[in-house]
């Protein structure tokens, strides 16, 4: 049995609970649009249409087209603002450096935020990250060493948010409405990836490069403030919500135990492998992922012979996708659980399938499917639509078997997710690097391979009760 809980009615979408999930929705799509600028306005920082003379501290090497395709008219673009010459090399580092600053944040930030509280965690780091997103073109301006800097503080600012989240949905998620409330919160990162994809060029083109930053930026410290005053670490010490909920959230999460003090049974997670077969399901999820957020606009570009301008609008098509399918996801796994159709492993080993599975069919088809416009299209919406179901199945899986340790264990999850794109991204530039067409297919027969090897494991061990080591003990002092 996996211990569920008696079925109760899902959420009221004017609870605060759901009011919760909409603000952590914002927060992740803030902390999305702040990561994915950079990306988007080095295409006119780096345009050599520009003059040269402008001063510039942060030379290196000779200039560089961002795509390195001919294809690509970025004319288009009337920056109005300092170029710099970065080379590819450089410009790899400052794309990297963001992923090694949050490696660096998300276990002992995972681990803190069950101490200090999530709020606190959570809130600090998206105001870092927004106030380092408002500082990045004065950066430019400085030198890349201070981007560089920038970037990696704005990695830990952003791994100290994305972290502190699972301990906030520990205390707050009754069981049966964990894949909903989780899923409509973590939606925010796809939809902020079609918004950034859309409209970043838009802005870069009308205002200039330096105000995809100031508005996103903005953006964030706005959603700061919404966040100190609305949001609280549990139900119980909120001002505002209804006796009627509160009873509801506790009385559902009677019977699981509360967030652990310093002591974190290391030695049992390490030889836990329910927990490995989450790992290694975020390994797998995340190599695929990685490679069509950063390599998709070239893809497209490169594949499809469209100006940058329709190359971002198709390339956040996929990230809608993303979003109502980790919408839909939620709302179909809590459905089944709160009916009794299935046991609670059943549903995370099913997402998790169709999550890792069917993205993997969609990439190993794209090489045969070159030739033709609109099924190339199809399939690139898919891969990261269908990729998202694992939402719903082992992304959460911590909350059904360690709850008190769950921010920290996401931490170490993300962790081995951040490996798999730094490895996959650097894989893929090699392999397209010796020739396109080829490179190209073996990159998606790679990622599928990577994709069943996880699938395999987690369905072969993964596990949705309460591991024994997760448990409360009472100490008897003599």
């Amino acid at each position: 049995m996996d211990g569920k809980p008696a079925t109760r009615k899902g959420p009221d979408f004017c609870s605060l609970r759901c009011g919760l999930a909409v603000i952590m929705h914002f927060s992740n799509f803030t902390m999305i649009t702040q990561r994915v600028s950079l990306s988007i306005a080095i295409i006119a920082m780096v345009n050599t249409t520009q003059q040269h003379g402008l001063s510039n501290a942060s030379t290196e090497g000779p200039v560089a087209d961002a795509f390195n395709n001919s294809s690509i008219s970025i004319k288009e673009f009337d920056t109005k603002a300092s170029v710099y010459q970065w080379s590819p090399e450089t410009q790899g580092i400052i794309f990297s450096s963001i992923n090694y600053g949050i490696i660096l944040t998300l276990i002992p930030s995972g681990y803190l935020a069950g101490i200090f509280g999530a709020k606190k965690m959570l809130g600090a780091g998206l105001l870092i990250s927004s106030l380092l997103t408002l500082f990045t073109p004065l950066a430019a301006d400085f030198g890349v060493i201070l981007v560089i800097v920038v970037r990696t503080v704005q990695g830990m600012a952003q791994g100290m948010a994305w972290t502190g989240q699972f301990t906030i949905w520990a205390k707050w998620a009754p069981p049966l409405e964990r894949s909903k409330l989780t899923t409509i919160a973590g939606s925010g990162s796809a939809f902020g990836s079609f918004i950034i994809l859309c409209v970043g060029g838009l802005i870069s083109q009308a205002l200039s490069w330096p105000f995809i930053f100031y508005i996103f930026g903005s953006t964030g410290c706005v959603c700061c403030l919404l966040w100190f005053t609305v949001i609280y670490d549990d139900p119980m010490h909120h001002p505002c919500i209804s006796v009627k909920e509160k009873e509801h959230i506790v009385s559902s999460l009677a019977q699981q135990p509360s967030s652990p003090g310093r002591a974190v049974p290391i030695k049992a997670m390490v030889t836990c492998l329910p927990l490995w077969a989450i790992f290694l399901g975020f390994f797998s999820h995340f190599w695929l992922c990685t490679i069509i957020l950063t390599y998709l606009p070239t893809y497209v570009s490169t594949l499809l012979h469209v100006n940058i301008r329709d190359s971002g609008v198709l390339s956040s098509l996929p990230f809608i996708a993303a979003a109502s399918c980790t919408i839909l996801g939620g709302q179909l796994a809590d459905f089944l659980l709160s009916r009794n159709l299935l046991r609670l492993i059943t549903v995370r080993k099913l997402f998790s399938s169709l999550g890792l599975l069917l993205p993997s069919i969609c990439a190993v088809a794209l090489p045969f499917v070159a030739s033709s416009y609109v099924i190339t299209i199809i399939l690139l919406i898919l891969i990261p639509g269908t990729s998202n179901l694992c939402d719903s199945g082992f992304i959460i899986n911590t909350l059904d078997i360690a709850p008190r340790y769950a921010s920290f264990l996401m931490g170490i999850s993300r962790g081995f997710g951040l490996i798999a794109g730094i490895i996959s991204s650097t894989a893929t530039g090699f392999l397209i690097s010796q020739d396109f067409e080829s490179g190209w297919r073996n990159v998606f027969f790679l990622s599928a391979a990577v994709n069943m090897f996880g699938l395999v494991f987690y369905l072969t061990f993964g596990q949705a009760e309460l591991q024994d080591w997760a448990k409360e003990r009472t100490l008897t002092r003599l």
